[in-house]
């Protein structure tokens, strides 16, 4: 097999092969060229020891040299740069205690997490492949290298990423990998919450979201989204929904555009209906109030996972609305984007059309239009400018301090009751009309 590697990527391997040691590209940029796709970028290892590799290059920075890595820096480009290694005993389950520097290229393959990150190649040797990896990727398989146990025992963190390239890649996780993971799921607990975070993000954003239900059927959610375990586990016996809560928020990520918020908006978005649930005297299931819960829940998990605060705030409120109420008209559309926020306002519109699409085929024609229609008058509100904001108002609160006003709260009151009276008829938001309204509130 060949493999095209950069420019760059060729001159360091040339050049350290030239100082007489060897030097592959390895890990997920091999990975994807085998697939045939584009790497994001190029690692790259090497017999040479750290010091070796600095004396080669002219720039260079220790990015992790007590590890092996020496980043080399070719036109204001880094690669990283790695010397083959031996890792010891894995003692807080991420880091081992010590690395041992080796001259052999398969001992370095043979630490690394599963056989489709443990091949290697130049272009004078050509593919190393010593795990199998290339045959795993021609069978569509995600496989430890070596023994799963061990290499979960190394790092817990493991377990979510097989699940998170199975999603990505849309392969299947070989049946003793998942056997390990379903014994040792509970590790995950001991992981940092900032690690789970980025590996639940790229599950979330692959082509396959609803892989999550590998994480529950293994244990892995109960250990980091216990929430969602829950969800998985409760029934929705109702015209409405055709699958468990679970289940609906798996299909509802499938039919939300691949978006970070969004993709996070639907995990999230009926994440409380478990703890609303009741069941009428004809055995139909109702979740009256599940937004608003479901909106506090949202908001306690991503501060525990440790997201930052303008994703926490937009979720959170996409959660609290994706069920609000709104009429094909423009007076509704009007007070919904006032209400909602005008930057949530078109993601919701989203958010809407996946949860109705991940819910049975119950009404959905109604449905469909009902959003085709709102969708239709945003637009037209949006392209007459219509007045939905405070900061749209063809008044200021200087204005009313012109007309005599003081500054305070009374102030505020007066603006938002302006507002009320624009989003209403929007031809009066004008700033003779809103002063003439003003006269009238006093």
């Amino acid at each position: 097999m060949e493999i095209k590697l950069p420019d760059k990527v060729r001159k360091i391997i040339e050049r350290m092969e030239a100082a007489g040691y060897e030097a592959y590209a390895v890990g997920g940029c091999v990975r994807d060229s085998v697939i045939g796709r584009v790497p994001d970028d190029w690692d790259i290892t090497t017999s040479a020891n750290p010091q070796q590799v600095k004396a080669l290059f002219r720039h260079t920075v220790d990015t992790g040299i007590q590890h092996g890595t020496v980043t080399v820096i070719l036109e204001k480009e880094g690669f990283e740069v790695t010397t083959y290694r031996i890792d010891g005993e894995y003692e807080d389950g991420r880091h081992p205690k010590n690395v041992t520097f080796t001259s052999q290229l398969e001992e370095d393959l043979r630490r690394r997490d599963f056989t489709v990150n443990a091949m290697a190649y130049n272009e004078r040797k050509g593919l190393i492949d010593v795990f199998g990896g290339a045959e795993d990727i021609r069978n569509g398989i995600i496989r430890c290298v070596g023994k799963a146990e061990e290499r979960f025992g190394e790092d817990a963190l493991r377990m979510m990423r097989a699940v998170r390239f199975s999603a990505q890649l849309g392969y299947s996780i070989e049946e003793g990998t998942l056997a390990a993971i379903k014994a040792m799921a509970g590790n995950l607990k001991k992981i940092s919450a900032e690690r789970i975070r980025t590996e639940l993000v790229k599950l979330l954003v692959s082509p396959h979201p609803d892989f999550l239900r590998v994480c529950y059927e293994t244990g892995i959610a109960a250990a980091v989204l216990p929430e969602f375990a829950v969800c998985m586990e409760t029934a929705q016996n109702n015209p409405h929904h055709c699958y468990t809560v679970g289940e609906h928020i798996l299909q509802s990520m499938v039919h939300v555009k691949c978006e970070k918020t969004l993709r996070l908006a639907m995990l999230l978005h009926d994440i409380g209906k478990p703890t609303m649930k009741t069941t009428d005297e004809d055995g139909r299931d109702h979740f009256h109030g599940h937004a608003s819960v479901s909106a506090d829940m949202a908001r306690k998990i991503l501060r525990r996972l440790r997201f930052d605060n303008d994703t926490l705030r937009t979720v959170e409120r996409l959660v609290l609305y994706h069920d609000y109420p709104v009429e094909p008209t423009k007076r509704s559309v009007r007070r919904a984007i006032s209400k909602i926020g005008e930057d949530i306002f078109p993601l919701l519109t989203e958010v809407k059309k996946a949860d109705m699409l991940a819910q049975s085929a119950y009404r959905r024609e109604e449905k469909e239009e009902q959003l085709k229609a709102v969708k239709e008058v945003y637009d037209e509100v949006i392209k007459d400018g219509d007045c939905v904001s405070l900061k749209m108002l063809a008044i200021t609160g200087n204005d009313l301090m012109e007309a005599g006003m003081k500054p305070g709260k009374e102030m505020g009151e007066v603006l938002h009751r302006l507002l009320e009276a624009v989003l209403e008829e929007p031809e009066k938001n004008t700033k003779e009309e809103l002063l003439r309204l003003y006269e009238y509130f006093l």
